[in-house]
């Protein structure tokens, strides 16, 4: 999410007039959330940003690289705005809506988009094929599969969502003990909701070398229902299963809390890490 002022381009309610929840509510049902950008959310809620940029370390490995590969590209934004890309570049994504925006915010590079089944699966390269492989917030990460298509010598960077992120909207809005059991983990996979420590150890058991990791948890305000409505909808692991129908008493209580007291104060966990194959 970016920080921007009221009444910018994508919101449906003109600046200054009051909506009322239930335009509100129909305003975040009304927005697509295919693709992985986050624009519409411009004075509607805001995030903090990791310390650590990783758009700068993205486009600094990718300008070393040779052949690279982002993991679960979403609609291939993050990688498009990378200002120089190497030659040989592969993107792997599984929601069936971004297939498509990717190939084609991507073709201009000439990248080569993978529609995956499931993020579980094996990748679709031979061994060795990349010097850089990277994602930005994987929902599962096979480490045996990285290090497997990374040459010797090759390099893993990604940004993850670590355990508990945004849990006080996720408590909020399904209690205290929302998180089912996750499924069941094949060896050398994590998923979205790791903890650093353990990403390090199932990386490290896949026989890479972790060389670098970073943890810190991000302010994130949201300023209405209709940015509350529309992140749950897009960001679905929050709360699992979300409708606005289903949620609706606990979306009039957040409604009227922001309504009185100001923006909902939440945190958003993330963690960088980067592994190297020997």
């Amino acid at each position: 999410m970016r920080t921007a002022s009221p009444g910018s381009p994508g919101n449906l309610m003109s600046p200054g007039i009051a909506a009322t929840f239930d335009e509100l509510v129909a305003e975040g049902e009304a927005v697509p959330t295919e693709g992985w950008d986050f624009s519409w959310f411009a004075g509607r809620a805001t995030e903090e940003r990791p310390a650590w940029g990783y758009s700068s370390l993205l486009a600094d490995r990718m300008r070393a690289a040779e052949a690279a590969l982002d993991m679960q590209t979403g609609g291939g934004e993050v990688l498009a705005a990378v200002p120089v890309l190497p030659p040989v570049l592969a993107a792997t994504e599984s929601w069936p809506p971004n297939v498509g925006i990717a190939r084609r915010n991507l073709a201009p590079f000439g990248a080569t988009v993978v529609a995956m089944t499931d993020d579980a699966a094996d990748l679709p390269f031979p061994d060795g094929h990349f010097d850089l492989v990277v994602s930005r917030h994987p929902v599962v990460t096979r480490w045996d599969e990285v290090r497997r298509v990374l040459r010797p010598g090759g390099t893993y960077l990604a940004q993850h969502v670590g355990a508990g992120s945004v849990r006080e909207l996720t408590e909020f809005m399904m209690g205290q003990n929302p998180f089912p059991p996750p499924p069941p983990a094949r060896p050398f996979t994590t998923r979205s909701g790791a903890t650093p420590t353990g990403a390090v150890a199932v990386a490290e058991s896949a026989g890479l070398v972790v060389v670098d990791v970073r943890q810190q948890a991000l302010r994130m305000e949201f300023h209405d229902i209709a940015a509350v409505v529309h992140f749950l909808r897009k960001v679905i692991w929050t709360v699992p299963g979300f409708t606005a129908d289903a949620y609706r008493e606990r979306l009039v209580e957040l409604h009227d809390f922001i309504e009185r007291h100001g923006p909902f104060v939440a945190h958003a966990q993330r963690f960088l890490i980067e592994a190297r194959r020997p």
